[in-house]
């Protein structure tokens, strides 16, 4: 049986955009782009790991106390209730597939610590 859900969503945030390439029973692969010079709030999820692969770019990246940079063809894994942050210092757009796997993987499983935009909720 084919659990899988082909309907593309897309959401647009001040720092870029994502699109839910697939979705199935534990898991979700999208596309995150990061606009030059943005980053995403630094968060936690509580219910899900994500496995982030760099296409395009390279992303400096928080996860715990470890700071990196993961360049093209390289890629980090931030395991779930771990503090975790990406960034675009390029001036070209950073372009990711994250692989996320969990019991639930809704949008609301997010706990913002620190965010650029006014978004915090932690």
């Amino acid at each position: 049986m084919d659990n899988r859900m082909q309907t593309v969503l897309t959401g647009i945030r001040p720092w870029g955009c994502w699109t839910v390439l697939e979705e199935g029973e534990g898991y979700k692969v999208k596309r995150i782009e990061v606009n030059p010079g943005q980053r995403l709030s630094l968060q936690r999820h509580t219910h899900r790991n994500e496995h982030w692969v760099v296409v395009a770019g390279t992303a400096k990246v928080i996860i715990g106390e470890r700071t990196s940079f993961v360049a093209t063809q390289e890629s980090t894994f931030v395991p779930a209730g771990m503090v975790h942050r990406i960034e675009n210092l390029g001036p070209d757009f950073l372009i990711i597939i994250e692989i996320q796997n969990g019991r639930y993987l809704g949008e609301d499983d997010i706990v913002r610590l620190q965010d650029d935009y006014g978004r915090s909720n932690g």
